[in-house]
């Protein structure tokens, strides 16, 4: 969250950033209401203070029965309780249309973030290793998943519904190999592995920057007044929301959790297969930090570095790209998202997002530290997507197909599927020395 400060002495920069980020957002409403609340507020409080000094003075006047005088001083403390009685309402309806709007404020954008108006804008930044070249007929990762019976799409929609799937067999097997990696690599690194709430209450999804403007993306449990995160970082966050922290290192967590969302909006898109699909799961990194810009930035390019680190385990071709503004969420200052080589598609894919809020989400959620001074700061935080799964399937299973219909396992998954070096149909041949 900005301040409401910042925004008074920063109005342009930030309302041209809520249009290169496509968020209806008004500066000049916010300080329109903003200018009314203050002026209701001194308003209010010298009425108060002249009311209080009334009182004051009737006072005496009764104790002494001196009731005739007492009561055009009662008079007048009736005429200004009345008087306060409009004011503090109108006060109450500034105050909260202020509230309202500051939660529409967007986060300012770093000076090296690209202005674009969307993905199509994204700059690339460096591309590591080479897209394979097939000498036989492609298969896609669904016709790879039937013919190893590891992914069952027509089932999960009869059940589920568009979007949906069931994993089997290997599938399921990959899905997990791909997150304990995934969680091992990062535990080695210093982070704390978390199991984390999946269902929240909507303060942790508006502490964290994801309401009001991503409500849309959300399931909601009805008439439970809570609602399923698409990330574990709304619920690792929110850990540490409302207290004082430690931050002399860096807090590193690290969660794994089932995740959901809508997909409102893509309609049409990416129908075929488990790109773009309502349940997923991810290892996502959440990192607070000192209130030092250079902190925080040095953090960004530790975990992209480990997000790129896992897909060199998985021996996957990939390039890190640089957000645009109009690609980017209410909430980031700078973002990198990481695309994988996908061949079905002919096309890189996006399977990670690395984001630094600065300080937007703290503020919101209340997590402060003390500095070298003992004062209270925010601090900074950043996350990022280690693995996000199904969808790194996509890339797993194509790009490691051979001719003859089976799959290559990277060396570095191989302790987390039993040792094996392929899969060969029937997968069901797998499963049993499993």
């Amino acid at each position: 969250m900005l301040t409401i400060q910042f925004i008074r002495d920063n109005a342009e920069q930030v309302q041209q950033t809520a249009i290169h980020k496509h968020i209806p957002f008004q500066v000049d409403e916010l300080l329109t209401w903003d200018v009314k609340r203050r002026d209701l507020l001194l308003q209010t409080e010298a009425l108060r203070a002249q009311r209080n000094k009334l009182s004051k003075d009737v006072a005496p006047l009764m104790k002494q029965g001196s009731k005739d005088a007492a009561e055009p001083l009662m008079a007048q403390v009736k005429q200004l309780n009345e008087k306060l009685g409009t004011l503090e309402t109108e006060l109450q309806v500034a105050d909260r249309h202020v509230s309202e709007l500051l939660l529409l404020a967007p986060n300012i954008v770093s000076a090296d973030t690209p202005i674009g108006k969307d993905d199509s804008d994204n700059v690339e930044v460096r591309q590591v290793g080479e897209a394979p070249v097939f000498d036989f007929e492609l298969r896609d990762h669904v016709t790879l998943g039937e013919m190893h019976d590891m992914i069952d799409i027509p089932r999960g929609v009869k059940t589920a519904g568009s979007r949906n799937y069931y994993l089997k067999g290997a599938g399921l097997y990959l899905h997990l190999a791909v997150q304990r990696l995934a969680l091992d690599y990062l535990a080695a690194r210093g982070f704390t592995p978390m199991d984390v709430p999946v269902m929240v209450r909507p303060e942790a999804l508006n502490r964290t920057g994801f309401f009001p403007t991503g409500q849309d993306q959300t399931f909601e449990l009805t008439g439970e007044d809570k609602w399923l995160v698409g990330t574990s970082e709304v619920s690792l966050v929110s850990y540490y929301s409302d207290e004082i922290v430690d931050v002399t290192d860096p807090i590193r967590l690290a969660g794994m959790s089932a995740c959901y969302r809508r997909e409102i909006g893509s309609a049409g898109r990416d129908v075929r297969g488990l790109y773009r699909v309502h349940q997923f799961a991810k290892v996502e990194q959440v990192v607070l930090c000192k209130n030092d810009p250079a902190v925080s930035e040095a953090v960004l390019q530790e975990i992209t570095g480990h997000a790129e680190g896992i897909l060199k385990l998985l021996e996957l071709p990939y390039r890190v790209m640089a957000v645009c503004t109009g690609d980017m969420s209410q909430k980031t200052h700078k973002q990198y998202d990481i695309e994988t080589w996908m061949p079905s598609r002919e096309a890189y894919g996006e399977t990670h997002s690395s984001s630094n809020l600065l300080d937007f989400q703290a503020r919101r959620s209340n997590i402060r530290y003390r500095d070298e001074e003992g004062n209270l700061q925010y601090c900074h935080t950043l996350n990022n997507t280690a693995v996000a799964s199904p969808r790194i399937l996509i890339p797993l299973l194509e790009n490691h197909q051979q001719a003859d219909g089976s799959i290559y396992i990277p060396e570095a998954l191989r302790p987390y599927m039993g040792g094996a070096e392929r899969l060969v149909p029937p997968a069901a041949e797998f499963q049993k020395g499993l």
